[in-house]
């Protein structure tokens, strides 16, 4: 009998469903590119039916439900933490109150009425959901387990271990002591968005110096041999109210936070980088305890933290073990997937399906929604966008032309990816050679900060040519340094940013990062035959083999999910085509444009 399992994750941030069959991934999707609400939290009602849809099946054919926590150990945690802080965490009881008792709590009545169906609901344990997102996608038969994360019930840190479909944790660090809430509370004290901004801390961290991570280790953290680690409570807020920084901590850093959008000076790049050397240097140690108490020689990896590539790159480096899987939706969206895994492998005793030699399972995260060729040119004509249709090898050559001629594309073609990363499904395409290529996609694209960097796609054969690695990184799940001979001298980072922001680092300067580095894709054709052609097809023109690949949004909009997400992100920007599947649009014929409200409709034919 075919076990189906639905795993989700929702009330707390990144809210997502996943479905599983017989322990194989067929979906995945966070509820946010549906409602079009960042980070969104709230029951995933779209992103189930979209799980459903994929599956082809009703609620009644599912075996199980999977809740990726543990609500009651999740209310205990809460009780327990704001009655010790008491009576400053009374505004904080007043939010945790709404969430836990009128939502977490009866989860289980939730799923039931959505579903309408009498169907089996389970609940996991926080770590154990990332840990197996982390273990049972990976390529490895067996591998040590490292979650980190700000916080599940109680578990901050884990160690565990996977052999074949068996996986169990084996140590953990407990609440409020927490890698996750120590760099959260530095994002906020840099002005930028707790649980949000934290990959805008890890890019600004390159341009400074680790100046404050003496009065780190000093003050906020005991950090031990083995990784184990103690925060210093008087310098947080987060225990007894709604602030993440004391006063001790704001007294200790020379005063209150920078007020979000306002100029980044040099305290916050020195702050950025002090604190990104302590949670490498924690993860780092972490690791090597993990690899000692199991005697692996893989590492899968989940957990907020997780996302920190820079971190990634540098434990693969360090060659603590022979190879590291990150999984691509590290953070709480990817506990969806985890719960639903957990429960193949270990309610109903399925075995871990074939996985061939090098490859993992998570078929490159392209676990969302595709719009087939009929759906795209069924919504463009119903508007009268004026478009141009093309086979597969003209697209791949009108948009390496286009590149190479330094235009900007967006490109939505397949299945929507899954997790935070653009891997050339929902992704804004640029020229890397071109030094103004940063500043134009950062400003009059993005419309974020100046200082972010972009990430390189790479043809994997070409990798080692450009970067000081040579392996797979299909995810953008780690950082590597471009290559020595291709770098260019530049300024030492001055007191602002603007004045080293546009300089020219390397013959790839749009991928570039201020310390030389790069967060790499790297693209095979037998996962993403079509980007993979782009960029053989560019590298024939240009010489170069690899391309800017940034996510399709603007700031504070999720990734594009839909052909009229992308058609009004494209119109709202300064990008010169769009490809939708086989329809090519360019800015100068199109219509004016006038915003409409049903933007998430997806256009179907009868």
């Amino acid at each position: 009998m075919t076990a189906w399992i639905l795993g989700i994750s929702c009330y707390y941030h990144d809210a997502a469903a996943a479905l599983v069959k017989d322990g194989e991934i067929v979906a995945a999707a966070q509820e946010e590119r549906f409602s079009r609400r960042k980070h969104d939290p709230s029951f995933p009602d779209r992103a189930i039916d979209y799980c459903l849809e994929e599956g082809r099946i009703e609620t009644d054919q599912l075996s199980a439900v999977v809740y990726y926590d543990n609500p009651i150990l999740t209310f205990d945690r809460v009780l327990k933490s704001l009655l010790q802080g008491a009576p400053g965490s009374a505004r904080q009881w007043e939010k945790a109150a709404r969430t836990m008792l009128g939502r977490k709590l009866p989860v289980k009545n939730a799923i039931r009425e959505k579903l309408g169906a009498d169907v089996p609901v389970l609940f996991s344990e926080h770590h154990l959901s990332h840990a197996a997102s982390a273990f049972y996608p990976s390529p490895f038969e067996e591998a040590a387990v490292l979650t980190l994360d700000g916080v599940g019930e109680w578990a901050t840190t884990s160690i565990g271990a996977g052999r074949g479909a068996e996986l169990e944790l084996l140590k953990e660090i407990h609440f409020p002591h927490s890698l996750g809430l120590l760099y959260s509370t530095f994002t906020g004290y840099c002005g930028f968005k707790v649980n949000s901004g934290e990959y805008k801390l890890m890019g600004l961290a390159a341009y400074g110096e680790p100046t404050y991570e003496r009065l780190i280790r000093d003050h906020l953290i005991d950090l031990r041999p083995d990784g184990s680690y103690r925060l210093n409570l008087d310098y947080f807020g987060f225990t007894r109210g709604d602030r993440m920084a004391g006063d001790k901590f704001e007294e200790l850093f020379g005063g209150p936070p920078r007020a979000p959008e306002s100029r980044i000076t040099r305290r916050e790049m020195d702050l950025a980088a002090s604190v990104q050397k302590v949670i490498e240097d924690a993860a780092l140690l972490l690791a090597a305890h993990a690899r000692a108490l199991t005697g692996m020689k893989d590492l899968a990896m989940a957990g907020g933290v997780a996302l920190n590539c820079v971190t990634n790159g540098k434990l693969l480096r360090s060659r603590l073990f022979d190879g590291v899987w990150v999984q691509p939706a590290a953070g709480d969206a990817g506990s969806a997937l985890g719960g639903a895994l957990l429960a193949a492998h270990r309610y109903f005793k399925l075995p871990r399906p074939q996985r061939a030699a090098g490859r993992d399972p998570q078929k490159g995260s392209y676990l969302g929604p595709a719009f087939n060729g009929r759906e795209v040119k069924a919504f463009l004509d119903l508007h009268d966008y004026p478009y141009l249709e093309v086979d597969d090898g003209e697209r791949a050559r009108l948009v390496a032309r286009l590149l190479a001629e330094r235009k900007v594309v967006g490109y939505m073609v397949g299945r929507m990816e899954f997790g935070p990363r653009a891997l050339g499904a929902r992704s804004i395409l640029a020229d890397a050679r071109d030094e103004r290529t940063q500043a134009i996609v950062n400003l009059k694209i993005k419309r974020r900060e100046s200082f972010r960097p972009f990430a390189p796609s790479v043809l994997r054969g070409r990798c080692p040519e450009y970067f000081e690695f040579d392996g797979d990184s299909p995810y953008m799940s780690l950082v590597a340094p471009v290559r020595k001979e291709r770098r260019l001298p530049t300024q030492t980072a001055a007191e602002d940013l603007l004045s080293t922001i546009n300089a020219k680092r390397s013959d790839i300067p749009a991928v570039t990062h201020v310390d030389y580095s790069a967060r790499i894709q790297t693209v095979d054709a037998s996962v993403k035959p079509d980007f993979h052609a782009i960029l053989k097809e560019f590298e024939s023109l240009t010489g170069c083999g690899l391309v800017v690949n940034t996510s399709f949004n603007l700031r504070g909009e999720p990734i594009v999910c839909s052909p009229a997400d992308a058609y009004r992100c494209f119109m709202r920007t300064e990008m010169d085509a769009l490809v939708l599947e086989n329809c090519v649009l360019y800015k100068e014929q199109q219509p004016d444009f006038v915003e409409q409200e049903d933007w998430s409709e997806r256009y179907e034919l009868d």
